[in-house]
């Protein structure tokens, strides 16, 4: 009896402390996982809270579940737009990616330590993929707004590459249990039923949750916990069936994201906090399992095998990998710098103590430190990081604040309320001068005590709460209609997006007559917008950018595949990053070597009789 209270009260202490130590971490800029782990260390066994805990079979279980919750919540935050824009090169990081990178890495870690070629390949297999929850969290915590494509490349990358490493993990865990030294044809089946079966049951899964979600009739405090329950048990029944899990529990989350169903808000908000209770429980746990005098023997080839794997491994990958599609030089860059190791490096290398493989410690203490150098290197220069590379664009309004009354679920349109923030747009206007989108209106407005018709002419005030009925595709509008102005990035925002508005709509000719611009005349017909969709040849995002003569026109703003807000750029070279400028210039001198060899070929040609 009295060990199940102080086990209670030991549990409840460590979510306080670890909750309270990541409030202290973020006022030094110290990645929040960092300080989770370190405080498991501090409670564990060689630490001063002594806690014994060695069980790689309770910590395989409990890491598997919390990693399970934890993709749940990145696939329901991860939007249909997110998905169209990264699934391609997301999909290429996740699956020839991971391997470029588990080869490159095994050839590090056959120098640096005294292991078979399969043994090598193990650990590369261990430390080769990003992790979710450090992507997604640190992402998110530091509030950091970056391009939109190389965000959403990242975190659908994250969500959807544990599968391929985990295939790896136990597809060489397997070589060293039969003493093998290649696999067998059998290897691409099986990775073919977990992609295939795990990928059908959670889009079968996420559909069949969103109906039952709709057709229950439940307290609204039970639906969260259904759509959580439900899926777990998606994600346990694709495990059961020897199919990817982690995939699947990943396509239930993005699945009942993006799709109309009760109590959308009550589901996203109670994930987030069971997310973050399993991101502080996981790693805890972790940093519990650790014993840090069994990872020092092995502290300097560890190092070594990290700074291969950051600085070699992970950037080769990603040139290769995003080599057919059109990603700058500058988001290569950061997309390579940004592969966030946290748990998943740590839960996949229990696998090999679960099978007792004889260098099972070794190759844990070397993931172990990989983690420790990539939260501490890469977490803690991430928005570094974002603006030497030009990546970081002017915050966005998002929908975290509108308040969603769901009682209109099948249908399409949604009633939503909004706390009207102080400085924006909507400050002093009255309801009937709002810029609303077609078939939106405002239904009523709460003030104090008191209840205001639209038809009052009463200017709205910061603090109203405004309740607005509105088509679902366009309550983005409405989000940026009501929330404050966002704030520069710094204090060069002007010229991230231009320097001058421009109308997507205005007509290339009219815009290079105005600003003095040269400009063909096969092109000064055509509207701002389709001259800018043609250049880019793909879905814009926010920080694009095109030129136009001497100039360059720049996305400032897009909905639902359109182009809403342009810039104008007159010196397109005096806003360019340090990495834009540094590839720019190593562009043109490949470019010049490349000419000058050319001509001396010709006049060696030439000369020859």
């Amino acid at each position: 009896m009295e060990l199940i209270h102080q086990i209670i009260f030991a549990g409840a202490l460590i979510i306080l402390l670890s909750i309270l130590a990541g409030r202290l971490s973020s006022r030094f800029g110290a990645p929040i996982l960092l300080v989770f782990l370190a405080l498991g260390m501090l409670l564990g066994d060689e630490g001063p809270g002594q806690v014994q805990f060695s069980d790689p079979r309770a910590a395989y279980f409990f890491g598997s579940v919390a990693l399970a919750v934890i993709l749940f919540d990145g696939g329901l935050r991860t939007s249909r737009e997110s998905m169209r824009l990264a699934f391609a090169p997301a999909v290429s990081l996740a699956t020839i990616g991971v391997v470029i990178t588990t080869l490159i890495t095994a050839v590090a870690v056959s120098y640096a330590m005294d292991f078979s070629p399969v043994e090598a390949f193990l650990v590369a297999s261990v430390v080769a993929s990003t992790d979710a929850a450090a992507v997604f969290m640190l992402m998110h915590l530091r509030g950091l707004d970056i391009n939109r494509r190389v965000g959403a490349t990242l975190e659908v990358e994250s969500g959807i590459n544990d599968p391929m490493a985990i295939f790896l993990v136990l597809g060489a865990t397997a070589l060293i249990d039969n003493d093998l030294t290649s696999p067998d044809a059998g290897a691409i089946l099986s990775f073919a039923w977990e992609m295939g079966i795990g990928a059908l049951a959670g889009w079968l899964g996420g559909h069949a949750l969103v109906w039952l979600v709709n057709r229950l009739q439940l307290a609204a405090g039970l639906y969260p916990i259904l759509a959580i329950a439900g899926a777990v048990f998606i994600f346990g029944a694709t495990l059961v069936v020897h199919a990817s899990g982690f995939l699947a529990v990943f396509l239930v989350g993005y699945v009942l994201g993006n799709r109309r169903h009760r109590g959308n808000q009550l589901i996203v908000r109670f994930s987030d906090a069971l997310g973050w209770l399993s991101q502080i429980a996981l790693f805890v746990m972790l940093g519990l399992f650790v014993t840090p005098s069994t990872v020092l023997p092995y502290i300097w080839p560890a190092l070594a095998i990290s700074f291969a794997l950051l600085l070699v491994g992970r950037p080769v990958a990603v040139w290769i990998s995003l080599s057919f599609f059109r990603f700058q030089t500058a988001e290569k860059m950061f997309i390579a710098w940004v592969g966030l190791r946290g748990a998943v490096p740590i839960y996949l290398a229990i696998i090999p103590l679960l099978h007792e493989i004889p260098q099972a410690h070794a190759i844990f203490s070397i993931a172990f430190v990989v983690v420790i150098v990539s939260l501490v290197l890469q977490g803690w220069t991430l928005p570094i990081a974002a603006r030497v590379t030009g990546v970081e664009v002017p915050p966005e309004t998002h929908s975290d604040d509108r308040l969603d009354l769901d009682p209109l679920h099948r249908q399409s349109r949604e009633l939503v309320g909004y706390r009207v923030a102080a400085g924006s747009p909507a400050v002093g206007m009255t309801p009937s001068e709002l810029h609303l989108p077609a078939e939106a209106s405002v239904v009523t407005v709460l003030r104090d005590d008191r209840v205001l018709r639209p038809e009052s002419g009463e200017p709205l005030a910061p603090e109203d709460l405004v309740l607005a009925l509105g088509r679902t595709e366009t309550l983005y509008r409405l989000d940026r209609m009501f929330a404050a102005r966002v704030r520069p990035i710094h204090k060069e925002a002007g010229l991230v997006l231009g320097d001058f508005p421009i109308d997507p709509a205005a007509t290339i000719g009219a815009i290079v007559d105005f600003y003095g611009l040269p400009a063909g005349v096969e092109i000064r017909g055509q509207t701002a917008e389709a001259y800018v969709l043609r250049l880019l040849g793909r879905m814009p995002v926010t920080g694009d950018a095109v030129p136009l003569g001497v100039a360059e026109l720049v996305v400032r703003e897009t909905g639902k595949g359109r182009i809403e807000r342009l810039g104008l750029r007159l010196d397109p070279e005096a806003s360019r990053s340090p990495a834009a400028r540094f590839g720019r210039q190593v562009r043109r001198l490949i470019k010049g070597t490349g000419r000058r060899i050319g001509a001396a070929r010709r006049r060696q040609g030439q000369s020859r009789p």
